[in-house]
């Protein structure tokens, strides 16, 4: 079995089982208290993916809306911030490995995703990215037994990403998870500004951010234009940036937690 290693263990994350598993409990039930109420059945969220002590919090919103029993699948992307390349890659690995075991991926749902023209198979894309791996210490903790289709989001159009989205939209089994945080390294209050536009046209489902708002725009413009055509409702579950917990005031990142519900009048 050919397994993908943790890559940012000891990094973005704490690489002792114990200490991460201690770390995402608590999160989670912080997050948990203080968790909007859902209105209808949680189809995709979009998460923050910096390191756990400044964004983790924030993700931890996203992973307490998830019913274990609905989900046995996840559509997993995210941007690529190592390898540049075009389109969409896949791994070539069975499973990802991280302190808390293995996540096996999803073959089947490979070789669907390998029909659309702008997906790859691309094991460099993915063997330091940290936009899919950080999600999945958090999946294992609040999952039963699931499987993964990783995607790494390279040079590509958001209609070709809605495209493949589209193609599992009809598995109720499967969530969305889009992976990405939004503006960098403005001042604190700038930033709050920058990102209360960019979290209100999510909320509103306009398509067309861009990479200065969202380094994972062309996931989450994706998304909203599938949502947009499924009557999905967008509901913001937390927002926070880096200056809040702890970081440089003056350059700070900013992240949000966002579930889109189907509000029972699916577009067939």
């Amino acid at each position: 079995m050919d397994i993908r290693s943790a890559a940012v263990a000891d990094q973005f994350y704490p690489g002792n089982s114990k200490a991460l598993e201690a770390w995402i409990s608590r999160t989670l039930k912080e997050a948990t208290a203080a968790l909007p109420v859902p209105s209808q059945k949680l189809k995709a969220v979009i998460v923050p993916h910096a390191g756990y002590i400044y964004s983790g919090q924030t993700a931890a919103f996203s992973f307490a809306s998830m019913i274990p029993a609905q989900i046995r699948r996840i559509l997993l992307l995210g941007p690529a911030h190592r390898v540049a390349f075009h389109g969409m890659a896949v791994p070539d690995s069975d499973a990802f490995e991280t302190p808390l075991g293995q996540v096996q991926i999803d073959h089947a749902l490979i070789e669907r995703a390998l029909l659309h023209f702008d997906v790859q198979t691309n094991a460099a894309a993915h063997a330091q990215e940290h936009s899919l791996e950080v999600q999945l210490p958090f999946l294992q903790t609040v999952l039963d037994q699931f499987t993964i289709l990783p995607i790494c989001i390279g040079s590509v159009e958001a209609d070709a990403v809605a495209e493949v989205i589209e193609s599992f939209w009809s598995d109720d089994a499967t969530l969305i998870v889009i992976s990405s945080d939004l503006s960098h390294f403005h001042s604190y209050q700038e930033a709050n500004t920058i990102d209360q536009l960019s979290i209100d046209m999510i909320l509103q489902q306009q398509s067309g951010l861009s990479h200065e708002q969202a380094c994972g725009a062309t996931g989450i413009n994706a998304l909203l234009i599938v949502a947009n055509r499924h009557h999905l409702k967008a509901q913001l579950l937390d927002y926070r940036n880096s200056g809040d917990s702890g970081g440089d005031k003056e350059r700070v990142v900013g992240y949000a937690s966002i579930a889109f519900f189907n509000d029972g009048e699916e577009n067939v």
